[in-house]
């Protein structure tokens, strides 16, 4: 599998900067080699389907040195070399959403269990985590087939956002499962009718 080496300075709009000195101007093919040790199969799709993480090289088999997971696995070696073991843990938080076909319109907060969409800020709470109740149960089961190692699950600050956090562990394994934890929130959420977002901010008044 090949990719266009500029798809590392594509933008989150799909855009590229004009300062493109970073990758070659012929914009070469970069090859793919799948880390099998990544495989999975999608647990929510009906045809059976699997992923699986990639790795990036040049055609003569050199590392793209500019791709995230390699330049994580160069930090992870460094430590290693030095004779530390690096674990890390991290702390992911995602807003659900009211879904909204319009751009141009604000976003919300998705209505739950209750019939209600919440108003206040309800740190920590479990009544608030409850109000979306059948979305976790098919994360976690979701999360559970992916391997994905989920420790705890509570409501943050805004207004339906929720904190999860990984068990620590290996930085590459752990990075890889928060990419797939992205992807599975996201999908989950689709599931029932919302939407799910890693933005820090995306409503206007949180």
């Amino acid at each position: 599998m090949r990719l266009p080496e500029a798809i590392f300075l594509q933008t989150v709009t799909g855009e590229y900067p004009e300062d493109q000195s970073a990758v070659d101007p012929a914009d070469k093919d970069i090859f793919l080699k799948p880390d099998l040790d990544s495989f999975r199969l999608v647990p929510w799709t009906q045809e059976p389907t699997a992923l699986v993480i990639h790795d990036c090289f040049y055609a003569d088999g050199s590392p793209v040195e500019m791709a995230p997971r390699y330049v994580l696995q160069k930090i992870v070696n460094a430590y290693r070399e030095r004779g530390w073991i690096p674990v890390v843990a991290p702390e992911l938080e995602f807003y659900l959403i009211k879904p909204n076909p319009d751009a141009d319109y604000p976003l919300e907060p998705p209505v739950g269990r209750s019939g209600r969409a919440e108003a206040g800020r309800q740190s920590f709470s479990i009544d608030a985590v409850n109000e979306f109740d059948p979305l976790f149960e098919d994360l976690y089961d979701y999360c559970e087939s992916l391997d994905i190692s989920l420790e705890t699950l509570n409501h943050e600050a805004g207004a339906a956002q929720m904190e999860v956090n990984l068990l620590h562990g290996d930085p590459v394994a752990i990075a890889d499962q928060a990419f797939l934890f992205k992807r599975t929130v996201r999908e989950t959420a689709l599931r029932h009718k919302m939407y799910a977002s890693f933005m820090a901010k995306p409503m206007e008044k949180e």
